[in-house]
């Protein structure tokens, strides 16, 4: 699976959970980290879990390779790190507090190209 068919399944399991304001960022010449970045958050902890063990769900059934998840526990910032596709899934108030796609502004946004527009 490529980076852009990783970063579609990430995009389509956090919608499957209702989401909010998903983001994917294009990081290709921006940043070594990953290719893509996904970016949503949820309303409460319990939705915020739900988002990122989807996408370790989705991730799993398509035998892609989870590297990490880091701040399941807590649930205010989970990263899931699928290595070229990395999705941060965020308590509203901590979205707006880290403001990635500010941070990020240079990086292209492109869910058009996931089918979400």
């Amino acid at each position: 699976m490529d980076s852009m068919e990783l970063a579609k399944l990430a995009y389509e399991a956090v919608d499957s959970k209702k989401a909010e304001s998903i983001v994917c960022l294009k990081m290709q010449g921006i940043s070594v980290i990953s290719d893509y970045f996904i970016i949503c958050h949820g309303n409460n902890e319990k939705q915020v879990q739900a988002i990122a063990k989807e996408v370790k769900s989705k991730a799993e059934e398509a035998n892609s390779n989870i590297k990490r998840i880091e701040g399941y526990d807590e649930a205010k910032w989970i990263l899931v790190d699928l290595g070229d596709v990395v999705v941060h899934v965020f308590n509203k108030d901590e979205r707006v507090y880290y403001n990635l796609e500010k941070l990020w502004g240079d990086a292209p946004q492109i869910q058009s190209q996931l089918g979400a527009i």
